[in-house]
């Protein structure tokens, strides 16, 4: 039997509270739970989070997987802190792989941004090197070239 820490859904419609209870992984959401290990409220300005910390560990020692709402609510009451001090700081769960990231998705978006850093800097110098080849191509170059031939040919007109 796999057991979650999960939240249970309470409340007047459009005015959730939650509470964090131990539940078969094979029961609904607002089913049938083992125990309520605490309460979240989060309409509340701050959020209320209540969760017996001694309950929480021992569900944990015990191997029952919190989910990723319910882990960050640990994270936030210092629970699962204590709980990863525990077992030597060991990281298994998908938030906390998120968190971390995933050393092949670093390695793949690090190798985009290398590409795109290249990319960028290619046509920059590939403009730079157009510039001085050729100064009259220039932007700046050409205008003021333009400008002094009008105004040559005005001042022979008159």
């Amino acid at each position: 039997m796999s057991v979650k820490i999960r939240l249970m859904r309470m409340g007047k419609k459009k005015q959730p509270t939650y509470r964090v209870v131990v539940a078969d992984a094979r029961s609904p959401r607002d089913g049938g739970f083992i125990e309520i290990i605490g309460h979240y409220g989060p309409r509340q300005d701050p959020s209320i989070i209540n969760i017996d910390e001694e309950k929480a560990l021992a569900w944990l020692r015990k191997g029952a997987q919190p989910t990723e709402q319910v882990q960050k609510l640990l994270t936030v009451t210092g629970v699962w802190g204590q709980f990863e001090s525990e077992r030597g700081g060991r990281v298994d769960t998908k938030l906390a792989r998120r968190r971390l990231g995933d050393p092949k998705a670093q390695a793949k978006k690090a190798k985009q941004q290398a590409a795109t850093t290249e990319a960028e800097s290619a046509p920059a110098a590939e403009v730079a090197s157009a510039e001085a080849a050729h100064p009259e191509a220039a932007g700046a170059g050409g205008e003021e070239a333009a400008v002094d031939e009008s105004s040559a040919e005005e001042s022979g007109d008159e």
